[in-house]
C-alpha cells in the first residue's frame, strides 16, 4: 500500500506557490531555507514528478506542480475541517463576505441561517457588489470570500452552482416585441450584458441599452415596470416576470457559473466553515413550482441543466 503524502510537506508547498518564493514560504512555516528545499524533495520523490521549473533565479511550478496544489489545498482545507469536527470550542471571530445583490437576495437567507445557528460567536461583514468589485477587493485583502459569477477564462473560484441565463421581460407589457428593443444591464464589465449583446448581434436584432447599473434592484425594475428587458439568472427571477424563448425570437444563452473566491485569511477555518456551509445551501436552494398553474416548473429545469428552454413562460407568482 502506498504511503500516504505529508501534510506538512503540502502546506510549505502551498506556501511557495502563494508567495512565489522558498524564502518566504519558509519563513511563513517557520522553517530553514533548507529544510524547506529537502522538504520539496522528499515531496517530489514521492509524487514521482517535477514540481518546480526554473525561471531565470526563480522557481515556478511545473504543470504537476500546478495539478498537485489544488489537491493539496483541498487535503489541507479537509485537515482543518476535521479537526473542527471534533473541537468542542465553537469557532469565534468576524468575518467578511461579498456577493452581488441578485445572489444576495436569493441565497443569503438560507446561507447566513444555516451557518448562523452552527457559528452563533462568529460575526459577518456582508458586501454587495458586482463581481468584477469582489474579485478586486478579495486581492486586495478586504474580502475573506466571496460569492461570485465565475469566469471561464480567469478560472478565478471554485464553481460550486451552475444555472441558465434567461431572456426576461414583464409579463404585463410586450416590451420584448418592439422594433429596437428597450434594454436594461449591469455595468459594461458585466458577462451576462456581453452575453446578451453577442446574442443580440448574432440575430441581427435592433437594440438600445437605456439603463445601465449594478443594482439587480434597478435592473428587475426596469424589468418589472416594461420599460426594458434584460436577463437574468434562474435564482434572479421574480412574481410577473415572463421567460423569453425561440417562439418569441430569442435564443438561447450560455449558462451562468456560480463560484466562491477566498482571500488570504488569518481565519480559513471560519472560511473553510462558511464556504462548506454556502455549497451546502445552494446544493438544497430550488424554487419548485405547481406544474397545473401554467408557471414555470424550475424542478424540471433543475432537473435539465445544460438543456435551453424553447417556450416562453409566465410567472404569476411564488
Amino acid at each position: 500500500m502506498a504511503a500516504p503524502l505529508d501534510l506538512d510537506q503540502l502546506q510549505t508547498f502551498i506556501q511557495i506557490a502563494d508567495t512565489g518564493s522558498f524564502t518566504k514560504a519558509a519563513d511563513e512555516v517557520h522553517r530553514t531555507q533548507s529544510a524547506v528545499s529537502m522538504q520539496m524533495r522528499r515531496l517530489e520523490e514521492r509524487i514521482g514528478k517535477p514540481l518546480f521549473e526554473k525561471d531565470g533565479r526563480t522557481n515556478r511550478l511545473s504543470e504537476e506542480g500546478e495539478k498537485l496544489l489544488s489537491y493539496a489545498r483541498r487535503m489541507i482545507r479537509l485537515n482543518r475541517e476535521t479537526l473542527a469536527a471534533f473541537d468542542d470550542s465553537s469557532l469565534e471571530g468576524h468575518i467578511r463576505i461579498g456577493t452581488p445583490d441578485d445572489y444576495a437576495d436569493r441565497f443569503l437567507p438560507e446561507i447566513m441561517a444555516r451557518f448562523s445557528r452552527s457559528n452563533p460567536r462568529v460575526e459577518l461583514s456582508v458586501v454587495c457588489e458586482p463581481t468584477f468589485n469582489l474579485v478586486e477587493h478579495i486581492k486586495r485583502g478586504n474580502l475573506d470570500l466571496a460569492l461570485v459569477t465565475h469566469d471561464d477564462v480567469r478560472s478565478q473560484s471554485e464553481v460550486v452552482r451552475r444555472e441558465p441565463l434567461l431572456w426576461v421581460t414583464s409579463a404585463n407589457h410586450a416590451t420584448h416585441e418592439q422594433d429596437s428593443l428597450p434594454l436594461a444591464f449591469g455595468r459594461p464589465t458585466c458577462q451576462w450584458r456581453r452575453h446578451a449583446c453577442d446574442a443580440l448581434d448574432a440575430m441581427n436584432r435592433e437594440y438600445r441599452i437605456l439603463f445601465t447599473s449594478w443594482s439587480a434592484t434597478v435592473i428587475i425594475a426596469a424589468v418589472m415596470s416594461g420599460l426594458a428587458i434584460s436577463v437574468l439568472p434562474e435564482c434572479a427571477l421574480r412574481p410577473g416576470m415572463r421567460v423569453l424563448g425561440e417562439a418569441d425570437g430569442f435564443g438561447p444563452l450560455p449558462d451562468i457559473k456560480i463560484g466562491i473566491m477566498r482571500g488570504h485569511s488569518t481565519k480559513p477555518e471560519i472560511v473553510d466553515a462558511l464556504a462548506r456551509h454556502i455549497t451546502e445551501s445552494l446544493d438544497n436552494i430550488s424554487v419548485p413550482m405547481a406544474e397545473d398553474t401554467g408557471s414555470f416548473d424550475f424542478a424540471a429545469l433543475n432537473a435539465l441543466r445544460g438543456r435551453r428552454l424553447k417556450p416562453s413562460h409566465v410567472m404569476p407568482g411564488w
